[in-house]
């Protein structure tokens, strides 16, 4: 089966156009660094560490589909991915995030993943011996009594009666009859540890994974609690696949996943860039531009798991970039950001495309919610076509959001649909045409300071 990593570029485009309307630069651009992720790691040996990732930064105003790209980009390659903001980050000396925490995050993610992806493969194997746990409480097993007789394979005899009721049990707890019985059983209960940390940094920020040595020091108590078995078997289950997972070897290749294939989103990168003058006592700007320096250039951070080196960890950037530009920001930054990206704003054409066209568009998201109610809502064309015209001209009024601005128009538009169903409205179809938007929306859309409200 082919894995996700082994996408080809165009592939890669297509699987984003589900998702992402427009902006194909842009998706050719990440599409090729994603690519160049799995090509380095076919390359021999001796060039491979020399291959450094390409970085991005995809400039844009917000809601063109910057966060959106990189996100479900980390979703095709199955990648650890970490979406963080750069204007939370602050100078070294002040109190604030220290930049080194994303990778530590990043690693965080990582082995969540690959321990889900663990526990996926060892599930069937702990539903079996959580079957087993329950039917020994259930039905005790009988020990064979060795009398040097055959005495044991007696049909009459306790052990065999014992093993046949165990069978007969196994299989209706197998095929769910049992899942509302209840039962009482021993659970690992985890110990609770409250520790507070004083000043700036906290326990992740030391790279010190405190839970997990308090955990080795203090015992593991055991709790009673009383279930029904169909719950009790998940409990169980998951109890179980904790101890036939290796946890060192889950941690080891979360490090090495993350240094191979990791993808940090920096968002609001212009807001540390240069620019516009700032007013009063600000951290620097700068600061955060240099700490951020080494981080993409590829250096190693204490994590909980060990060290990670992020020399191959795939940065992109994104911001608007209104006040400042990209030449603002430091010059050894710019040039560890090699690729630059234009996104371009939504047309009219785009916002139609983006309400009708991808996998989770708002229009059919709303249908599903409405229709959990038993109200069938239907969108026509030239109802459609209106709410992006209607998103169009209020962009350009009162400030571009972009995409965002169709979630506030449909709000406002369906916002007496969604108060009266299921009182006043209990079910049935409701169809929604250019007529009914423009009765809602125009007298709104014409008073400048109630769209600035409202819209």
């Amino acid at each position: 089966m082919e894995t996700r990593n082994e996408l080809t570029p165009s592939q890669i485009v297509k699987e984003l156009n589900k998702y992402i309307i427009g902006q194909d630069d842009a998706k050719r651009a990440v599409a090729i660094a994603l690519r160049n992720r799995w090509r380095r790691q076919q390359v021999a040996n001796e060039l491979k560490d020399e291959i450094l990732p390409n970085n991005i930064i995809l400039i844009g105003p917000t809601g063109v589909g910057k966060t959106e790209i990189a996100r479900r980009l980390a979703k095709l390659a199955n990648a650890p991915f970490i979406k963080v903001e750069a204007s939370k980050f602050t100078e070294v000396g002040y109190v604030g995030r220290d930049v080194e925490s994303m990778i530590r995050d990043l690693t965080d993610f990582a082995v969540n993943l690959v321990k889900y992806e663990k526990t996926e493969e060892v599930k069937t194997k702990a539903e079996s011996l959580a079957d087993e746990r329950i039917l020994d409480i259930l039905i005790p097993p009988v020990k064979k009594k060795i009398t040097g007789t055959e005495e044991e394979n007696d049909e009459n005899s306790e052990a065999f009666q014992n093993q046949k009721t165990r069978q007969w049990m196994m299989e209706k707890l197998k095929k769910g009859e049992m899942d509302q019985k209840m039962i009482e059983f021993d659970s690992v209960a985890q110990p609770s540890i409250g520790m507070q940390v004083l000043g700036p940094l906290g326990m992740d920020d030391m790279g010190i994974n405190f839970q997990e040595i308090m955990g080795n020091i203090m015992p593991k108590k055991k709790k009673k609690r009383k279930t029904p078995i169909g719950e009790a078997r998940k409990i169980i289950a998951q109890e179980e696949a904790q101890k036939l997972i290796d946890m060192d070897a889950v941690q080891r290749e979360a490090v090495q996943r993350v240094e191979d294939s990791g993808i940090v989103f920096i968002d609001e990168i212009d807001k540390v860039a240069g620019g516009g003058k700032s007013q009063g006592p600000d951290v620097s700007r700068e600061g955060v531009q240099r700490d951020l320096l080494p981080i993409v250039e590829g250096t190693n951070v204490n994590t909980k798991y060990g060290v990670v080196r992020t020399d191959h960890v795939l940065f992109i950037a994104s911001g608007a970039f209104h006040v400042s530009k990209p030449s603002d920001l430091i010059p050894e930054l710019q040039g560890r950001f090699p690729i630059r990206v234009e996104l371009k704003s939504l047309s009219e054409e785009d916002f139609y495309q983006i309400l009708t066209t991808p996998q989770n568009a708002l229009l059919k998201q709303y249908a599903a919610l409405l229709e959990t109610e038993g109200v069938a809502i239907s969108f026509t064309d030239d109802g459609i076509k209106e709410i992006a015209r209607i998103a169009t001209e209020v962009n350009e009024q009162v400030e571009n959001i972009g995409a965002r601005r169709l979630h506030t128009i449909l709000t406002t538009l369906l916002e007496d649909i969604l108060f009266d169903v299921p009182d006043k409205l209990p079910s049935g179809n409701v169809e929604i045409n250019a007529g009914t938007v423009k009765n809602k929306l125009d007298a709104i859309v014409r008073n400048r300071d109630l769209s600035k409200f409202i819209l």
